[in-house]
């Protein structure tokens, strides 16, 4: 079961995803997803728990990486996932994951207030 949180930070509103299970599978459920969140919090800040995104994301010859990066992009949504990228050996997801760290709308970090200070940094808050 997927939960949202809200989170609000001075000005800023985070909602924080997660669950037990895998239910961002493909560039629709991202897109259900962020559409749902604009229209229930009225925000486009928002922060994923890894665990509920499938693995095949993070095989990017899949294509979801990029499938749902584009999508990210495209709605100007801003999102930091947040777990343990350790045990991924490719040195294609370390780039991806440094370019995306580097961009403005995609970040990877290791745990959910690392998450919500990357989010903050970008709307220029020192939280």
């Amino acid at each position: 079961m997927m939960r949202l949180d809200k989170i609000t930070l001075e000005d800023i509103v985070l909602v924080n995803v997660y669950g037990e299970k895998s239910i961002i599978k493909n560039s629709k459920s991202i897109i259900d997803l962020i559409i749902n969140i604009i229209y229930e919090f009225e925000t486009d800040n928002v922060i994923i728990d890894k665990n509920i995104i499938d693995e095949k994301f993070f095989i990017l010859s899949s294509g979801i990486a990029g499938e749902i990066t584009q999508k990210i992009i495209n709605y100007n949504i801003k999102v930091a996932i947040y777990g343990d990228y350790a045990k991924y050996n490719s040195k294609s997801l370390r780039d991806f994951i440094y370019e995306s760290n580097n961009g403005k709308n995609i970040f990877f970090v290791e745990n959910k207030e690392q998450a919500i200070l990357k989010l903050a940094k970008v709307h220029n808050k020192n939280i």
